[in-house]
């Protein structure tokens, strides 16, 4: 039932911009609050951004003014985004779209992930 899929990803010099997305039903949208999480090697998963479907957010400090979550809800969409820019060289990492119960940044918090995208910022 609840499906998400994650593209956009890629490589980026430090300073440049991406866009991720994650298409979603329109099911999950109404249900869950969606976020995006990253994973570094050898580090563990972490929170980037929430969002429920009223548009509150929520920020890990560490991309506060450089990354903006968002979502399309439209019938035809229900997609999920996650604007980045600014990027720097920490934010290398798998990221990772996820559905979950709770305005929070806590990956045990959220049961349905996607396969995941690579970002990966190079000076």
């Amino acid at each position: 039932q609840v499906q998400l899929v994650e593209s956009g990803g890629g490589s980026v010099q430090a300073g440049g911009s991406l866009r991720l997305s994650c298409a979603t039903s329109a099911y999950t949208y109404g249900t869950y609050y969606l976020g995006w999480f990253r994973q570094a090697p050898g580090k563990e998963r972490e929170g980037v951004a929430v969002i429920d479907s009223d548009g509150s957010t929520v920020y890990a400090d560490s991309v506060r003014g450089r990354f903006t979550i968002s979502q399309d809800n439209t019938k035809i969409k229900n997609t999920l985004y996650l604007q980045m820019n600014s990027l720097k060289l920490e934010d290398t990492a798998m990221y990772y779209c996820a559905a979950g119960v709770v305005l929070a940044l806590v990956p045990r918090y959220f049961g349905y992930w996607g396969q995941g995208t690579q970002v990966t910022v190079s000076s």
